[in-house]
């Protein structure tokens, strides 16, 4: 049984189900928040903690936690706020992600800043290595804010963390985040005038990040407009968007088992945040981005303009058993259970989907 937490336009939402049953729909097994924005959750499948971040418009945005019935009472995690009497304010929880120890997570959050927890995510602390960069001043926000939306750990090594901020670029750090350096070579910011484009100072609006469980030094990225790998643990990257009907998008996940396997979901352009053609799908590689191949058995064919926000795609195994899971913005979720061979919808008419996470 596969429990996916969605964050929604109105609540949190909890779904169970069988991703190589028969078919039909998951079962909605919990509601939470109902009526706010949950930008992100999920299910930390160590602990089995939940987690809620949420933004209200009176009070911005509040992490919550539960271990116990989640239609009960929630706790408000400690320490997610910013230094008192700066300019700059917290204006969105992005991302929570989990550490290569214990009771350590990681949480990404706009402007451009990054959480750790060491209790499983009752308090939190800002990391002040990447809030007292130099050239933070300098740092633009993309269309969707300075926000910190992927966090990369490195398997067995709690000291190499890689952070995405857009549109600051990629960040690096060797020393568990006490101090970073730019991993941006290689990256090309077709929206800015070639003679502007410097790797170190440049606008470089990254959508999302992962990396490979089995070959760390393996990372995909999904650019805003470019797809890139990096085989050097993001010190630089190659463009791998050809195949692809559009280089455009935000989802991205990598499967576990094989670091030559990446799966996204393409949209058509800046300005045209939907599906190409009409028709949705899911393009996957299995050498690394030297090629594409459409996924789309079981998915709206024709007349299916759908967005797909950057946090709304999740996996949950690896292999041939892979599972994929993706919400639409539309309030559609979709599910595979073969690694993306064949797709069915797993619900419909639930609000704009933030997110999916699967556990």
């Amino acid at each position: 049984m596969t429990e996916l937490a969605v964050g929604t336009k109105k609540g949190l939402f909890l779904l169970e189900g069988d991703a190589t049953g028969g078919g039909g729909e998951f079962g909605i097994s919990a509601r939470a928040f109902a009526g706010e924005p949950v930008d992100y959750a999920l299910r930390e499948t160590r602990s089995g903690r939940l987690f809620a971040a949420t933004t209200s418009p009176f009070y911005g945005p509040k992490l919550f936690y539960t271990d116990a019935d989640p239609a009960g009472e929630w706790q408000q995690a400690t320490g997610v706020e910013l230094p008192a009497g700066g300019e700059q304010t917290l204006a969105r929880i992005w991302v929570i992600a989990a550490g290569e120890t214990p009771g350590t997570l990681y949480m990404g959050a706009d402007p451009g800043v990054l959480f750790e927890s060491h209790d499983n995510g009752s308090s939190w602390q800002l990391n002040s290595g990447l809030w007292n960069e130099p050239s933070r001043p300098d740092w633009q926000p993309g269309g969707g804010g300075l926000c910190l939306h992927s966090i990369c750990t490195w398997p067995g090594d709690p000291q190499r963390l890689a952070v995405a901020i857009s549109a600051a670029g990629m960040w690096l750090s060797d020393d568990g985040g006490a101090s970073w350096r730019r991993g941006n070579r290689g990256l090309n910011p077709r929206y800015l005038p070639e003679a502007d484009i410097d790797p170190e100072t440049s606008a470089l609006c990254v959508h999302h990040v992962e990396r490979s469980r089995t070959r760390p030094e393996r990372m995909f990225m999904q650019f805003h407009g470019g797809v890139y790998r990096s085989d050097d643990a993001g010190e630089s990257w190659t463009p791998i968007g050809d195949g692809l009907p559009s280089d455009f998008g935000f989802p991205l996940k990598v499967d576990p088992a094989d670091p030559e396997s990446a799966y996204l979901i393409p949209l058509v352009a800046d300005m045209d945040r939907v599906m190409p053609d009409g028709r949705v799908r899911v393009y996957e590689t299995r050498d690394g981005g030297a090629s594409w191949t459409p996924r789309g058995d079981g998915l709206p064919a024709q007349h299916a303009y759908l967005t797909v926000l950057r946090q709304a795609f999740a996996s949950r195994g690896s292999g041939p058993g892979l599972e994929l899971y993706f919400g639409a913005t539309s309030g559609e979720l979709f599910g595979s259970g073969d690694a993306g061979a064949s797709w069915r919808t797993l619900a419909q008419r639930l609000p704009p989907v933030f997110s999916v996470a699967a556990a």
